[in-house]
């Protein structure tokens, strides 16, 4: 009987602690390791750290792209610590484009809200994979393979992304080739691009070199 009563009040004392268990909510003060980051307390925690309203109001599609990615990763979003998953809200204008880019952490899935959009892959043995989807429609884009997004309609899109990460990671390849201080003679060789577009391209985005 005293057994059964000791084991009963160890499981209530254990009880009291399954919150670290169910959660590891992000502890944004304290410093990223290669793991993520730390959690807080549970005493620390509350409601918000499970709430984000950042992706409710539309993007400013003013930019060089014509579109505007608003995400709610970890960094913003502590309650997805740990959870592997993350969202983004990304709205493109007419004719706008989300570059060939990467995700390195995670694979990504995206649903048309509004508007029309062309969106593909490239394979990792040059295979194209390309469809234009209309509302409604969902598309996923495996983990590392490089991937884009053309709104070929005449109204604006607005397409949800999902992420099976809550830290993706992100390398723009345009940004990756233009944006640095990368020799331009070495993005010749590499590229076969001339020297007056490398040229061009660097003082668009910011590039040197």
């Amino acid at each position: 009987m005293l057994h059964i009563l000791a084991l009963f009040s160890f499981l209530l004392v254990s009880s009291s602690h399954a919150a670290v268990q169910d959660f590891c909510v992000a502890d944004l003060t304290a410093p990223q390791g290669p793991a993520g980051y730390s959690c807080k307390t549970p005493a620390e925690v509350t409601a918000d750290d499970f709430v984000y309203s950042g992706l409710s109001q539309p993007g400013n599609t003013s930019s060089l792209f014509n579109a505007a990615i608003n995400t709610a990763f970890v960094d913003k979003f502590p309650g997805l610590n740990g959870l592997g998953l993350s969202m983004a809200r990304a709205d493109i204008a007419p004719g706008g484009v989300v570059p060939m880019h990467t995700h390195h952490g995670a694979s990504e899935t995206i649903l048309i809200a509004k508007g029309s959009i062309t969106a593909g892959f490239i394979s990792s043995d040059n295979t194209v994979y390309l469809k234009t989807l209309k509302e409604g429609d969902i598309m996923v884009f495996p983990q590392g393979l490089l991937h884009f997004q053309v709104n070929t309609g005449r109204t604006q899109a607005l397409v949800w992304v999902s992420f099976s990460s809550s830290n993706p990671g992100i390398q723009i390849l345009s940004n990756a080739l233009f944006s640095n201080n990368l020799p331009s003679e070495l993005i010749e060789k590499t590229t076969f691009l001339d020297d007056d577009e490398v040229k061009r391209l660097k003082a668009l985005l910011g590039g040197s070199g």
